[in-house]
């Protein structure tokens, strides 16, 4: 049954069109998750379907009895009450209804000498008791308890005043009167903010099981992974509908847009060879010619062209690792950290060798960042000690980006890192971080965060560093430019030390996790899931317990040897995509010169150019073949 239909929506403000004619299906039980470039319509979308704005044009269908609930509900929370009160202001209608049981069960009691009141009261009774059952009123207090406990408060706050909650934590309040609310329709603008990996594990599964249907905006691509079973895009104004979760998403939308390029190209192909002889035609002169020519043009003017599909601009990087490293890059040795009276971390080695890619995880103020700084060099640790290997050169981004000139224009902030580099290559550099034309004139200190993070990614890759230290790299950026990021560190030959949030970035590019608790530091070999899994099933964990030094430096070294053997499977395949790349371009630049009438007039050219046409043609389905053969291999490795 379908929840909630949109057809041919717009919405316009000013002369900005942000909702073009778009239509949506949410059908019972889905979770769709909502994506598209900041400022593409997707809160806009959201508001219009929970009532709070209205499109142009277009309708908005709600099937019957579907009750909405919209996450953006801080406004709602009444001034003065206490996190538990402004909860248990949702069970109102189920104290009554406990207050009329108790009324009907007074009734009953003397009631029972006139048989037809009695079962009118036990049918009532019965009928109550039953939606109380429903509405939870044998639960209330539980389910509350559960909701906030999910949310991450502690039992301590739950009688804070609501005038003193944060405003990440009156958002997690408004989730949590929500949540109990269980409407059959969740509309949830970002619900991820503001929650620690705990609490979005909590959510997740609560959404997961729950029995309504969810459309969320996020741009938590691990959660949109694991929560929706479809995907919605908004992409200038206009909205494709995907099913699967945000990784299917992602496949079937290159998909999508490689079919529509391979139709656009094709109709262009036969656009220039219809042209082409439309010109012949008219090259020789006749009336029998020449109204040929006028029919085919005719034609042309017919055909309903297909507009070339775009995709969202995004970042291009390459990571190359400078000079080689010994098999050790870092040994931390019992480092401790305090400031004034809060201990961060005590007592904390770590080892990292040659080829790791490591993420640092734990809750907010553990002093993860700080751990950063300390091994670069920037901070001083108030025991223990950090030796670098050998040839180890640091490239580190700083969340903070701290190290950028605020009073330099973008260009000159990167010139001055290189000036041994010419301008058009800087610029070339950062036109590939999005920054073209007069955008490398604009001074620093005008940049948002994100536009601030490419810079810095910009220096960080022109410096060729071997070993990079990532303080919260994904922050600021689209989803797009962080799956650039990903595939460019999934390629980097060099060491990788991140601290990161972002579960889905740490999924694809690390190979150990060090999860840094109050109470201690562990390490989990594998990536976040593999970590997840062994923090949840400790028993099938492959602690170190019962494990020689000798057997656990093998593993390393075999684990070692397959990524290793993993990056050349991924070279080969880049590197046979690059040739068939090359190759159909060459194929396009006969092509074109196939259709120019002029070629004709030699004869013998023209043989030679068909003759090199062919050549190509089988040399493509050649290497077509060692493109599949390696991207074969690739997935039977991975």
């Amino acid at each position: 049954m379908i929840a909630v239909s949109v057809r041919g929506l717009t919405k316009s403000f000013g002369i900005h069109t942000v909702l073009k004619n778009v239509d949506l299906t949410l059908r019972e039980g889905e979770r769709i998750g909502l994506v598209g470039v900041n400022g593409s319509g997707k809160s806009t979308l959201m508001r219009i379907l929970a009532g709070l704005d209205t499109g142009d044009g277009g309708e908005v269908s709600v099937a019957r009895g579907i009750r909405i609930g919209y996450l953006a509900q801080q406004d709602m929370l009444e001034q003065g009450s206490t996190l538990w009160d402004e909860l248990e202001k949702l069970y109102q209608p189920t104290f009554e209804m406990e207050k009329r049981l108790r009324a009907l069960e007074a009734e009953m009691a003397v009631a029972h000498e006139d048989a037809a009141l009695f079962e009118s009261l036990s049918t009532e009774y019965d009928r109550l008791t039953k939606r109380f059952e429903e509405a939870d009123g044998y639960s209330w207090q539980s389910m509350i308890t559960g909701v906030l406990n999910g949310l991450g408060f502690l039992p301590e706050q739950y009688h804070r005043s609501v005038d003193s909650l944060s405003g990440g934590e009156k958002t997690r309040l408004s989730l949590a009167r929500l949540l109990l609310q269980k409407p059959e329709l969740l509309l949830l603008d970002e619900p991820t903010n503001h929650l620690d990996m705990d609490t979005l594990q909590w959510l997740e599964n609560t959404l997961t099981a729950y029995r309504g249907s969810v459309l969320v905006i996020s741009h938590d691509r691990y959660f949109l992974d694991h929560v929706c079973t479809g995907i919605a895009e908004l992409l200038g104004g206009v909205l494709e509908q995907y099913a699967g979760n945000y990784t299917q998403y992602v496949s079937r939308r290159q998909e999508r847009f490689e079919t529509r390029l391979r139709a656009y190209n094709l109709q262009q192909k036969e656009i220039e060879r219809q042209q082409a002889i439309i010109a012949r035609y008219r090259m020789f002169n006749r009336e029998k010619s020449i109204k040929a020519a006028e029919s085919r043009e005719k034609a042309l003017e017919r055909m309903d062209r297909l507009e070339k599909p775009e995709e969202d601009r995004s970042i291009r990087l390459s990571f190359q690792a400078g000079a080689r490293t010994g098999e050790d890059v870092l040994i931390a040795e019992n480092l401790s950290k305090r400031y004034d009276d809060k201990q961060l971390f005590r007592d904390l080695s770590l080892h990292i060798r040659s080829g790791e890619r490591i993420a640092v995880i734990g809750p907010n103020g553990i002093g993860k960042t700080t751990l950063l700084r300390i091994l670069i060099g920037e901070e001083t640790p108030d025991a223990g000690s950090v030796r670098l290997g050998s040839n180890v050169t640091i490239g580190y981004y700083d969340q903070q980006q701290a190290r950028l000139d605020e009073r330099k224009t973008v260009l000159d902030e990167v010139w001055d890192r290189f000036p041994r580099m010419e301008q058009s290559d800087v610029r070339g550099a950062l036109g590939m971080f999005l920054f073209t034309g007069d955008d490398v004139y604009q001074p620093i200190r005008t940049l948002s965060g994100g536009e601030k993070g490419r810079v810095a990614l910009t220096t960080l890759m022109l410096q060729h560093d071997n070993f990079l230290v990532l303080d919260e790299p994904t922050n600021h950026l689209d989803m797009d430019s962080r799956e650039a990021l990903e595939d460019a560190l999934s390629g980097f030959g060099g060491t990788i030390l991140t601290v990161s949030h972002d579960r889905y970035f740490i999924n694809r590019i690390a190979d150990r996790i060090v999860e840094i608790t109050p109470e201690s530091v562990q390490s989990y070999l594998g990536n976040y899931d593999d970590y997840f899994e062994k923090k949840h099933r400790p028993q099938e964990s492959e602690a170190a317990i019962g494990k020689t030094r000798t057997l656990l430096e093998k593993e390393k070294r075999r684990e070692k040897q397959g990524r290793e053997a993993l990056r050349q499977l991924k070279l080969r395949a880049q590197q046979a995509e690059k040739a068939v790349a090359e190759a159909e371009a060459k194929i396009s630049r006969l092509e074109d010169r196939l259709a120019d009438p002029a070629l004709y007039n030699d004869p013998g050219k023209a043989q030679e150019t068909t003759r090199q046409y062919q050549a190509a043609q089988d040399r493509l389905a050649e290497l077509y073949e060692a493109w599949e053969t390696a991207e074969a291999e690739l997935d039977t490795t991975t």
